[in-house]
């Protein structure tokens, strides 16, 4: 498959018929305001990785962010992620992703709820991140890397637009001891659009590439128990506001998926904390 191909189809499995009116209805059917909203009035929607905004604000704690940090959200889809760094770190956030109703929907999100100055939205490629070198003080990444299958490069470009002593911030899906996994998943319908690795592998990616790894944790023991516990109740029309309006029609079977692969070990959640060398 072509690199064009490539991104083509991660835009077409990312890509929702009416995402925005979606969301906005959902906003209302839920008693929110979509011309004034609080960043939070999101989070059902907009925190698309495990442990939801729990895993943001333990990411951010991990990575020691600080008032006045550029930071960079590759993969920030919607910008969940980084509206809330921006709103209770004083962060200012840049989001790249490569699906471009994403950025599209977030900047849109992200003007309504009085955050267009603090954070950005790019429409690119995580490969080939359109920014000078050493721009930022952080790279941040949640569940973005398994759509990307050249780890290397990808950890490459991390390093190169980060400042002498930055840092890189991780909360990844890995590959697990047994495989393959179960699909489809959120990130894939499709083997092909998938590249888990193990932490392990991932590990050697990051540290030949510049990096000195100072935190890195397993948390695929409380990732297994928020899926189950989400998915412990019987099927139930959806909320106004979920991660279902993003997965779409088939999104209990891809979530109950996700809950199998880390109960078999097909997959893992890892989160690190790296500097640069």
């Amino acid at each position: 498959m072509t690199e064009a191909n490539h991104f083509a189809r991660i835009n077409a499995h990312y890509a929702r018929a009416d995402l925005a009116d979606d969301i906005l209805g959902g906003l209302r059917r839920a008693g929110k305001d979509p011309e004034h909203l609080a960043y939070d009035d999101l989070s059902p929607v907009d925190q698309f990785h495990t442990l939801g905004k729990q895993a943001t604000d333990d990411l951010a704690t991990l990575a020691r962010l600080a008032p006045g940090m550029r930071v960079l959200d590759l993969g920030g889809g919607l910008g969940g992620p980084a509206r809330t760094l921006a709103s209770e770190y004083g962060c200012q956030v840049t989001v790249l992703d490569i699906t471009e109703e994403y950025c599209r929907i977030g900047a849109l999100l992200t003007q309504r709820a009085g955050l267009g100055k603090h954070v950005l939205f790019r429409h690119g490629d995580a490969l080939d991140i359109p920014f000078d070198d050493g721009q930022f003080d952080v790279v941040w990444t949640q569940h973005c890397t398994m759509n990307i299958e050249d780890k290397d490069r990808l950890c490459s470009e991390m390093r190169r637009v980060l400042r002498p002593d930055g840092r890189a911030a991780l909360h990844e899906i890995m590959a697990g001891p047994n495989q393959p996994i179960h699909f489809p998943v959120p990130w894939a319908s499709v083997p092909e659009l998938s590249f888990l690795q193990p932490p392990e592998r991932v590990r050697s990616h990051i540290e030949r590439n510049g990096f000195e790894i100072l935190e890195l944790r397993d948390g695929s023991a409380a990732a297994t128990e928020w899926f189950r516990a989400r998915l412990s109740a019987p099927p139930a029309p959806p909320p106004p506001l979920g991660l279902h309006l993003l997965v779409g029609p088939a999104s209990r079977t891809v979530f109950e998926n996700v809950l199998r692969n880390f109960e078999e070990g097909r997959t893992v959640v890892i989160q690190a904390v790296c500097r640069t060398l």
